[in-house]
């Protein structure tokens, strides 16, 4: 029975069809768990995900790897020694990862375009920019860094998928900074996280 809807169903064509899509274009492509160029770091979870979309330059991925995470409503200090530091490790080599989120990642991102490549992990599709406001930064992330993703194409943001993206930003990296989080927040669920996959 399972046979025959696998010859069948053409429903079940259509995520082949959108991965094939979706590479269709440079700097556009797919990441598979296990093969080059999937990061080693987060291959090594349990719970890694298969797929990753991404667009932008795939080298940062060649490079070390540091999150960094905080407050949606940082202090001014929190907001200025974030960018600074962001754009110090980027200078230094680092690919800095973050999740393009208002407030400290925004900070963070714009640091390190400044001072080298960046990784945005995105919990809508890799072509939903969330949020538009930061439509601008997520194109110049793309110039040597990427916008990278678990959720296929044209995947509208939804509450349930940021916990899922956070593992992504630990598992990418060798340590996570959290700069200013309240107690109860997804950056300190990236922490937690970072702290269970075996990270600093």
């Amino acid at each position: 029975e399972a046979a025959q809807r696998w010859q069948s169903d053409a429903s079940l064509l259509e995520g082949f069809d959108l991965v094939q899509n979706w590479q269709r274009f440079k700097g556009y492509g797919v990441l598979l768990a296990g093969v080059a160029p999937y990061p080693e770091t987060l291959a090594s979870l349990r719970d890694a995900p298969l797929i990753l979309y991404y667009h932008g330059n795939i080298d940062c991925l060649n490079k070390p790897m540091v999150a960094m995470v905080g407050s949606r409503k940082p202090s001014d200090y929190g907001a200025r020694w974030a960018q600074q530091t962001a754009q110090e490790l980027a200078t230094a080599g680092v690919t800095v990862v973050s999740g393009l989120a208002i407030g400290i990642d925004g900070h963070v991102h714009q640091g390190a375009v400044a001072g080298g490549s960046t990784i945005a992990v995105m919990g809508s599709g890799p072509d939903v920019i969330y949020p538009q406001r930061h439509l601008g930064l997520a194109q110049m992330i793309m110039q040597d860094g990427l916008l990278l993703s678990e959720f296929p194409p044209g995947t509208e943001p939804q509450s349930r998928h940021f916990p899922s993206r956070n593992r992504i930003i630990s598992g990418l990296s060798l340590a996570t900074v959290v700069v200013e989080a309240a107690v109860k927040s997804g950056s300190l669920i990236t922490a937690h996280q970072a702290a269970e996959q075996g990270r600093e």
